[in-house]
């Protein structure tokens, strides 16, 4: 054994410290493929060094204080399951495996919060809450797989956002041990005025400014009433106006979803809470869709939306998840698509479909889906190439596709950003994105830089992310 290994056996255990070329293989790549990495494939020859498992907080500070000294990278991984790359490698070094901090610490029913280390998955988390009557407000599709620590890192967004904002709005306190091995506590009290809040410091940084070791979440009453509704509209320009009703009225739906596709335009509804909300929100909610030409389309098609809303995770558990990176692969090869996030002032959203769809056109892709989630500013697009495809080589397509399709996605991120918005509000940034963030964040990146100086002057934690 190489001296990294003893010394790291010394604090986790050997049976904890794993160096075999098929488990570096396994950890060192998430959901995304090479394929939909565009200018970011070279990211996927770099393998870990080495994958190390702590078992609390000490630990992982003492691996962390360990390789500061020794300039050697850290890479936190909660479930693996990020479709941007945010796990990637990209200089060697320690996978960070949070998996066996997994415990859900405390349940508090009064202050409505519930603690729980990095490596708890969402749905063992749920399934925790489910005794006392409560229920996470976080609710992506990759409930079964994704971990606590990582959607926090990514700020995920899930269906229940309308109603519960992102993963980041239902942090009430962290604690994270630094570059250096410090332990560092924010308090969980739901507002401070004794100074900036701290966690923001970590919320969506990817790893990058330390490692999240236990998270104070508020979580929420299940509730005593649920209705589905479902409207159709003539197009997408009328349901974004009801969009933006029901948000300046103040209504939240738990879910909110306005979807075009070669199906029609819908808006998928769900209210939760007590009756009387319920009964008053839907009462308004379908008024207002009313008057925007929207005609009621009837439960049947959000029941069976929500109903299926965590398939593509379950699917991925059971044959990727762990498996093999070029069998996660195999799975995507063929599949030709891209699916972009862009969060927008929502004054401009219509425009900018108007204009991303002229670029689009041009390069001869099809946007196959348009889509609001959540909030009039979150626009989403389902993209593909629209034109002839020749079967050549494993990925299964011309790679003069692939080149055009990349081309094409960064035309359309970067006028979100020319609008004033940003690339991506759902899955971070990872190495798939960090290539347009520096212009996106202009003279901000020389904060960040401070920052990640001040706190991680080696430069270890998660190297080659957020332009860091």
């Amino acid at each position: 054994m190489d001296d990294l290994t003893v010394s790291l056996s010394g604090i986790v255990g050997l049976e904890n410290v794993l160096t075999g070329p098929g488990e570096l293989d396994r950890y060192s790549a998430d959901a995304l493929t090479p394929y939909r990495a565009y200018y970011a494939d070279a990211a996927f020859d770099r393998l870990a060094d080495i994958v190390v498992r702590p078992a609390n907080t000490e630990q992982v500070s003492q691996v962390v204080a360990m390789a500061q000294r020794l300039g050697v990278p850290v890479i936190p991984y909660g479930g693996g399951t990020g479709v941007m790359g945010g796990i990637l490698p990209v200089r060697g070094g320690i996978i960070l495996d949070l998996g066996r901090l997994n415990r859900v610490v405390r349940i508090d029913p009064v202050s409505q919060t519930a603690e729980a280390e990095p490596g708890v998955i969402l749905q063992d988390l749920y399934d925790a809450l489910e005794p006392h009557g409560l229920m996470p407000g976080h609710d992506p599709y990759s409930v079964p797989i994704a971990s606590v620590a990582g959607t926090i890192s990514t700020n995920g967004v899930g269906y229940r956002a309308a109603a519960f904002g992102p993963m980041g709005d239902q942090v009430v306190a962290l604690q994270v041990v630094l570059p250096d091995g410090r332990i560092i506590e924010t308090r969980p009290v739901p507002k401070q005025s004794s100074g900036p809040n701290l966690n923001h410091l970590f919320i969506g940084s990817e790893g990058t400014f330390g490692v999240i070791t236990r998270a104070t979440l508020r979580v929420f009453r299940k509730p005593e009433a649920a209705e589905f509704a479902t409207v159709e509209f003539a197009d997408f320009e009328a349901g974004f106006g009801a969009v933006s009703e029901i948000a300046a009225l103040g209504i939240r739906p738990t879910l909110l979803d306005l979807t075009e596709d070669s199906e029609g335009v819908l808006l998928h509804l769900l209210f939760e809470g007590y009756r009387e909300g319920v009964d008053a929100a839907m009462r308004r909610t379908m008024s207002v869709c009313d008057a925007a030409g929207g005609w009621n389309a009837g439960p049947e098609p959000t029941l069976s939306y929500w109903k299926h809303r965590h398939d593509s995770a379950l699917n991925y558990r059971q044959t990727a998840l762990g498996r093999p990176r070029e069998e996660r692969w195999q799975r995507q090869w063929g599949r030709t698509f891209d699916y972009l996030h862009m969060s927008l002032p929502a004054d401009l959203v219509l425009e900018y479909r108007r204009r991303a769809d002229r670029m689009l056109e041009a390069r001869k892709i099809k946007v196959v889906e348009y889509c609001l989630w959540s909030r009039p500013e979150f626009f989403s697009m389902l993209v593909v190439p629209d034109g002839d495809r020749r079967v050549v080589g494993r990925d299964g397509y011309d790679p003069h596709v692939r080149a055009n399709l990349a081309a094409g996605v960064d035309e359309v991120l970067t006028l979100a950003q020319d609008m004033g918005g940003i690339m991506e509000y759902c899955h971070g940034v990872g190495i798939k994105l960090n290539h347009l963030l520096g212009r996106e964040l202009g003279v901000n990146r020389d904060a960040l830089l401070d920052i990640k100086r001040a706190l991680d002057p080696a430069g270890i934690m998660n190297p080659g992310k957020l332009t860091l």
